[in-house]
C-alpha cells in the first residue's frame, strides 16, 4: 500500500516560481543567479598589501607577548613576521626580474633599430 502523503509534500511548492526549473536550461533567472553566486565564490583575495607594515606589526606583537611572558605566542608572531619577510623578498626579486627583462627587451629593440639603420645606410 502506498502512502500518498509524501506526494502531497513533494508537490506543495509547485506554484512557487523559484522552485520551477526547466530541464532545457532556458530558465534565465536561475542561470543569472547561479553566475552571480559563482562570481561571489571566486572573488580573488587582494594581495596588494604592504608586507613591511605587517612585518613591523608582528614584530611589535612578538615583543609585547615576550614582555608579558608568553614565549609561545611570541614565537608565533615571529613566524608570521618571517613569513611576510619571505613575501617581501619574493616581491623584490620579482620586481628586479621584471626590470631586467624590460631593460633587456629595450636593448634588443635598440639593437634592431640600429641594425635597420645600418642596412638602410648601406
Amino acid at each position: 500500500m502506498r502512502n500518498f502523503k509524501n506526494n502531497y509534500k513533494k508537490n506543495r511548492f509547485r506554484n512557487n516560481s523559484e522552485r520551477i526549473f526547466k530541464r532545457n536550461g532556458s530558465n534565465k533567472s536561475f542561470q543569472s543567479n547561479y553566475n552571480e553566486l559563482i562570481d561571489n565564490k571566486r572573488k580573488k583575495i587582494n594581495k596588494n598589501f604592504n608586507p613591511l607594515k605587517l612585518i613591523e606589526k608582528y614584530t611589535e606583537l612578538a615583543k609585547e607577548a615576550l614582555s608579558n611572558g608568553d614565549k609561545i605566542l611570541s614565537e608565533n608572531y615571529l613566524q608570521h613576521a618571517d613569513h611576510f619577510v619571505r613575501i617581501c623578498d619574493k616581491q623584490n626579486s620579482d620586481k628586479i626580474n621584471n626590470e631586467m627583462h624590460a631593460s633587456q627587451s629595450n636593448l634588443n629593440k635598440v639593437s634592431e633599430e640600429t641594425e635597420k639603420q645600418e642596412i638602410d645606410l648601406n
